[in-house]
C-alpha cells in the first residue's frame, strides 16, 4: 500500500497555499501545456520534462521518420525502437507511456496492441512534449510519462509547402527505395485560419550490415514493404477572447503482403530473413481517425477556460503467418486453420480545464476540472468471425484540481488530486478452443482510485534549480490479454482479480543548472506498483500478463554544450533497474527483462554550423550491456550492447532546404535490442544496415 507521507505533506502544502501572501512573478521562458494542463514556464515545473523542438525533430527527421528512433536518439530512458509497425516493448523509465495528439490520448490500454506509436506521420508534428514518469494529469495509461505530439498550426499569412523525400541502400536500390510526399496548405483569413496537408509514403525493403534482408514481421506488422496516407486538417476561428478549433487526422499505414518472414536460427546465430511471395488474408494495418473540438475562452468569469471534445475510431490489423499458429486453431474449423486478428478501439471523451491565477489575490494558481471517457475495446479474428477478446466498455469520470502556490521567494509548491471512478462492462463470453472453450461470466466491476501529486521546485540562484516530485498514475491493465487467455472452468469478470486497475507510484529528485554556454539536469528516480503488470511470451510466441509487484529505479543525466557560434555538444545517459515479484511473497526478485525495460544507454552529438547555412549533426548511440537475473541470481538473458552511428545534413538550395542523413554510418552489424531481449527464431532480427536518405523541402 502507499505510504501516507505524501498525503501528509500534501495537506501540509495546501495549508501553506494561504499562509504566504507574497507573490514572486516567474519569468516569462519557454512554455509547455503537457505537464499542466495550461501553459506554464518550464522552470516551474516539478518534473523531468523533454521538449523536441521542430529543429531537432527535423534534423532526426532527415535520418529516420520512424518516431520510436527519434524518441530513443533524443530520450535515452526510451526503448530502443524495434524498427517495425508494431511497438510493444518500448516503454519510457520501464513502464509504457501514454501517446497523445494535442491531448487526445491514442494509446489502448483496454488491449494494448503495441500500434499507439503509429497514428500519425511525424512531417505533420511541430514539436514534441515528453513528461517522464508516472502522472495523472491527462487520466488512464501514463504509467511511464507523457509523449505529447504537437501539430503544426497555421501563420498569419497564406503558406504553401511540398516536401519530397526518399530513402535507400546500396544493396538494391530498387528493392530498398522509399518515396515520400507531403503537400500543405496554411492561410488566415480575418478571423479564420486552416492548414490541411496530405502525405502518402512507399517504403522498401531494409537490409543489414551483411547486405541480407531483414526478416519481415508479418504477424505483429512491417513498415517495409508498406504504403502510408495521412490526411491532416486543423481550422479555427477566434473573436475577442474566445477561440474554436478543429482538427481531424486520419493516418492509414498498410503492409504491401509481398514478403514472407522466414525464419532464423538463435542458438546457431542464423538471423531471421524474408523472400518474396503472397501470404494470406490482409496485410497488417493501422487505420486510424481522429477528431478534435476544443473551444477556449480566455476571460470565462475571469478565469481561463478549455473544453475539448475528441473522437477516436483506432483499428489495427495484425496479418497472418504463412503457418498456422496454434493459438488459432479450432476443431470446427479444420485442421491447420489459418487466420489473423483485429483490435478495435472506439474513444470518446471531453476533458475540462478551467484556470485561475492569484485566487482571491493570494500568490495561488488553480487548474480544475474534469474528464469523461468512455472506451470501447474488442479484438476480433477476421478470417473466421470469432472473438478473441469480448466487448470491453470502459467508463470513466475523474475530477481533478491542481494547486501552485508562488508566495515563497524562488520557490514554487505544486498539490493536486484527481479522482477516478471507473466500470469496465463484458458481457458473457466463451474463450478460443485453444484455451479449452472456457465460459466466462460476464460482469460490471467497478473501480475508483483517489490519486495525489505533490512537487516542488526551489531557483537557488540564477543558474542552478532543484526539483522534486511525488506522483499517482491510475490505468487498467491489458484487459484484452487478460480475458482472451483465461483457461480455467468458471471464472467471473465481475471478481477476476487480474483486471483490478494499476496504481503506479512515481518519485523523483532533480538539479538543473542552466548559463549561457552550458545546461545540465540531473534525476534520480523510483517507479513502484504493488500490483504492476508484466508481459511473458509463452511458447506459442503470444505475450500473457503477469499481474506482480514491480519496482523500477534510475537515473537521467543531460548536458548541452554551446561551445562557440558554431559548434554545439550534447550527452544524453540513462541508467535504469527494473524487478518484479516472481514468487508472491510481496519482495521483488527477479530482473525485468527487455520486453518490460530499456537498456542503460549513453548518447552524444556534435551539431556544427557552417558556413553558407550548411549545419550538420553527428550522433553516437550507445547501448550497454545487461545480464537479466531470476529469483536465484542465475542469467536468464544477455544482451550484447551495440553502438550505432548517424549523420545528417541540410543547406538551403533552390529556395527550399535539402536534407540529407546517413543512419548506422559505420555498417554495425547487430542484432535488435528487442531480439536478443525475447529470443525467437520467427523474430530473430538484425539491426538496420547503412542507409542513407534525402529530402527537398520548400515554402511558398
Amino acid at each position: 500500500m502507499r505510504s501516507s507521507t505524501p498525503r501528509q505533506l500534501l495537506a501540509l502544502s495546501c495549508t501553506a497555499l494561504i499562509a504566504h501572501p507574497a507573490l514572486a512573478e516567474p519569468k516569462r521562458e519557454e512554455m509547455i501545456v503537457t505537464a499542466n494542463r495550461i501553459e506554464r514556464p518550464l522552470s516551474t515545473i516539478p518534473n523531468t520534462v523533454t521538449v523536441i523542438n521542430k529543429a531537432d525533430l527535423d534534423q532526426q527527421l532527415a535520418i529516420s521518420n520512424d518516431l520510436s528512433t527519434v524518441l530513443g536518439n533524443l530520450i535515452p530512458s526510451f526503448s530502443p525502437s524495434r524498427q517495425k509497425m508494431t511497438n510493444a516493448g518500448e516503454s519510457l523509465r520501464g513502464r509504457k507511456p501514454l501517446y497523445m495528439i494535442d491531448g487526445v490520448p491514442q494509446s489502448n490500454p483496454l488491449r494494448n496492441g503495441g500500434r499507439d506509436g503509429r497514428t500519425i506521420d511525424p512531417v505533420v508534428i511541430e514539436r514534441v512534449e515528453v513528461l517522464h514518469g508516472a502522472n495523472a494529469i491527462h487520466g488512464l495509461g501514463a504509467a511511464g510519462g507523457i509523449i505529447n505530439l504537437i501539430t503544426r498550426r497555421p501563420g498569419d499569412e497564406l503558406e504553401q509547402s511540398i516536401r519530397f523525400d526518399t530513402a535507400f541502400q546500396t544493396e538494391d536500390l530498387g528493392e530498398s527505395a522509399d518515396y515520400g510526399v507531403t503537400y500543405s496548405v496554411a492561410n488566415r483569413i480575418g478571423q479564420a485560419d486552416v492548414l490541411a496537408s496530405l502525405t502518402y509514403r512507399e517504403s522498401g525493403i531494409l537490409y543489414d550490415a551483411n547486405g541480407e534482408v531483414i526478416g519481415a514481421d508479418n504477424t505483429q506488422g512491417d513498415t517495409m514493404d508498406s504504403r502510408t496516407l495521412n490526411g491532416f486538417f486543423k481550422g479555427g476561428y477566434s473573436w475577442g477572447e474566445q477561440r474554436v478549433e478543429l482538427t481531424v487526422n486520419r493516418f492509414d499505414i498498410k503492409g504491401n503482403n509481398e514478403w514472407v518472414s522466414v525464419a532464423g536460427d538463435v542458438s546457431e546465430d542464423i538471423p531471421s530473413s524474408a523472400e518474396k511471395g503472397t501470404l494470406p488474408g490482409e496485410g497488417a494495418r493501422n487505420r486510424v481517425t481522429t477528431l478534435s473540438l476544443a473551444y477556449s475562452h480566455d476571460d470565462f468569469f475571469s478565469q481561463h477556460l478549455r473544453v475539448q471534445a475528441f473522437d477516436q475510431d483506432f483499428e489495427a490489423t495484425y496479418g497472418a503467418e504463412a503457418t498456422p499458429l496454434a493459438t488459432f486453431q479450432d476443431p470446427a474449423y479444420g485442421p491447420d486453420l489459418l487466420d489473423q486478428s483485429q483490435n478495435n478501439s472506439e474513444k470518446r471523451g471531453v476533458k475540462v480545464t478551467l484556470s485561475k491565477d492569484e485566487v482571491a489575490g493570494l500568490p495561488v494558481n488553480l487548474v480544475y476540472g474534469i474528464d469523461l471517457l468512455r472506451d470501447e475495446t474488442w479484438q476480433a479474428l477476421i478470417q473466421t468471425g470469432r472473438s478473441w477478446v469480448p466487448e470491453s466498455e470502459y467508463e470513466n469520470i475523474a475530477p481533478y484540481l491542481q494547486a501552485e502556490y508562488t508566495g515563497i521567494d524562488k520557490v514554487v509548491l505544486t498539490s493536486g488530486v484527481r479522482h477516478e471512478r471507473s466500470t469496465l462492462s463484458v458481457d458473457d463470453f466463451t474463450t478460443l478452443a485453444s484455451y479449452g472453450s472456457q465460459f466466462v461470466e460476464g460482469g460490471e466491476p467497478d473501480f475508483s482510485e483517489t490519486l495525489y501529486n505533490l512537487g516542488g521546485t526551489y531557483q537557488a540562484t540564477e543558474q542552478w534549480r532543484v526539483f522534486a516530485n511525488y506522483a499517482e498514475a491510475f490505468s487498467m491493465p491489458d484487459v484484452g490479454r487478460v480475458l482472451r487467455g483465461i483457461n480455467t472452468p468458471d471464472e467471473s469478470v465481475e471478481d477476476f482479480l487480474d483486471l483490478k486497475p494499476i496504481l503506479t507510484e512515481n518519485s523523483e529528485i532533480g538539479v538543473e543548472f542552466q548559463n549561457e554556454q552550458l545546461s545540465a539536469q540531473l534525476t534520480y528516480f523510483t517507479s513502484d506498483s504493488d500490483f504492476g503488470q508484466r508481459l511473458q511470451r509463452g511458447a506459442d510466441g503470444v505475450y500473457t500478463v503477469k499481474r506482480e509487484k514491480t519496482e523500477v529505479d534510475g537515473i537521467e543525466f543531460r548536458l548541452d554544450w554551446q561551445a562557440s557560434n558554431t559548434d554545439s555538444f550534447g550527452l544524453r545517459y540513462a541508467n535504469t533497474k527494473g524487478k518484479y515479484d516472481s514468487d508472491g511473497d510481496n519482495k521483488v526478485d527477479s530482473d525485468l527483462d527487455g520486453t518490460n525495460i530499456a537498456p542503460d544507454r549513453l548518447n552524444l552529438s556534435w551539431s556544427h554550423q557552417w558556413s553558407y547555412g550548411i549545419q550538420s549533426r553527428l550522433q553516437i548511440n550507445r547501448l550497454l550491456d545487461r545480464e537479466v537475473r531470476d529469483e536465484n541470481k542465475q542469467v536468464t538473458n544477455r544482451f550484447n550492447g551495440y553502438t550505432t552511428m548517424d549523420l545528417s545534413l541540410s543547406l538551403p538550395a533552390f529556395g527550399g532546404t535539402i536534407s540529407a542523413g546517413i543512419q548506422n554510418l559505420t555498417d554495425k552489424d547487430y542484432y535488435t535490442y528487442y531480439s536478443q531481449s525475447s529470443p525467437n527464431d520467427l523474430r530473430n532480427f538484425k539491426g538496420i544496415g547503412r542507409s542513407y536518405t534525402l529530402s527537398y523541402q520548400r515554402s511558398f
